[in-house]
Formats: structure tokens, C-alpha cells, sequence
């Protein structure tokens, strides 16, 4: 376990890493490509009636091509659906990743996420129109600016959202995420291990 979260976390390469644990190159990476699936993040299966969540998309550059796409970040990447709860900010559902071209309407529903929340009130962004989430208030068309009370329904909204980008900021020390060179399912792998990391030392 220690081989594997010292891989996640400054990002070494297995040359930089074998040596540090007296093994070979190959023995680190069959360490990590074992023991990366069994620290994944189990998805919570059960809501309370009052639980609010809120996700948001996250990109991951990723050197695997097979599985990434160039996004809004020009490199190729893929994005990942992460939902909190908005209370104790633990990470509750990880979707699967998709490439990062992909617009988090669809990934919201593509990766899975939307169906393991299921009708648990969930916050999201602007970028969900349509998807039934609590999304902010807009404009409507000819409309100058909104009434005072969106405006202030907005503002309620982007604090509480934040949380979300607070999690993605403390999941990303995890040098990992910034440059991931695992292949296929690795990358998943790590984001489902990386997230229970995050719940682990927040919840003490």
C-alpha cells in the first residue's frame, strides 16, 4: 500500500520508484496494478431523504490516447464525474471516465454518475442545462439581469458549489492527476483511490 500511494503522490516514474523499495521495475508495477483496485472508493448506495450532493467534472491529462481526447486544457485528458456530499464534503460517487472532449451533460449520465445518485437532490454548475440538476438561475432571452432574489439564490448556490472545487484542489496534490501515465483502467483506478484517500483524512 505504501508502494502505491508513493506512486500516486508525487507522481514518480517505476524507475524513479522501484529502487526506494529495493525491488525491480516490473515488481513495482505489478504492486501497483494489484493493489490500485483493492484502495478503490466504494460508491455509497444509500441516501438519506435530506442529503444534498454536488458534483462536478474534473479533468485528468492523461498519456493514454486510447481513452483521452484533447480538451479545453489542450491536452488530451478525460473527464471524471465527482459528486460530494455537500455536508461532511466526502467523496460519495466517482463516475467513470470518459475522454475530455466530452461535455458534463453527457458524462454526467455517460459515466454512470447519475444513476448512482439517483433522485438524490444534486447541485451542479451552469455547464448540466436540461439534466434536472439544481442548477444556477439564467437570464432569459431580452432579459437584461435577474430579480434580486435569483441574484440571490445564485449567490447561495455558487458558495455552497465551491465545496466541490475544494475537494478537486486537495485531491490534486496527488501529483497523479496532473499527468497520469497508467494505461487503460489505471487512471480510474487511481481517482477511486485517491478520493477515498481524501475521505480518510478528512473524516480523521
Amino acid at each position: 500500500m505504501l508502494l502505491v500511494t508513493a506512486y500516486w503522490r508525487p507522481n514518480l516514474t517505476l524507475r524513479q520508484l522501484a529502487p526506494l523499495f529495493g525491488v525491480s521495475k516490473s515488481t513495482a508495477g505489478r504492486v501497483i496494478n494489484h493493489l490500485g483496485p483493492l484502495l478503490a472508493l466504494q460508491p455509497r448506495k444509500r441516501f438519506a431523504k435530506d442529503t444534498v450532493l454536488i458534483v462536478d467534472g474534473t479533468l485528468v491529462p492523461t498519456r493514454d490516447h486510447a481513452i483521452a481526447e484533447r480538451s479545453k486544457n489542450y491536452r488530451y485528458s478525460t473527464n471524471h464525474q465527482v459528486v460530494i456530499d455537500a455536508d461532511t464534503r466526502l467523496v460519495v460517487v466517482v463516475g467513470r471516465p470518459l475522454a475530455g472532449n466530452r461535455n458534463d451533460c453527457k458524462a454526467w449520465e455517460e459515466s454512470g454518475a447519475k444513476a448512482a445518485v439517483g433522485k438524490t437532490t444534486t447541485i451542479a454548475d451552469g455547464g448540466y442545462p436540461g439534466t434536472g440538476l439544481v442548477i444556477p438561475h439564467r437570464r432569459q432571452r431580452g432579459q437584461t439581469e435577474l430579480p434580486d432574489w435569483k441574484e440571490e439564490h445564485n449567490k447561495s448556490h455558487r458558495q455552497v458549489r465551491a465545496r466541490v472545487e475544494h475537494v478537486f484542489a486537495r485531491m490534486k496534490t496527488w501529483k497523479i492527476l496532473r499527468d497520469c501515465r497508467l494505461k487503460g483502467d489505471g487512471v480510474h483506478h487511481a481517482m477511486l483511490g485517491i478520493a477515498r484517500m481524501h475521505n480518510l483524512a478528512l473524516a480523521g
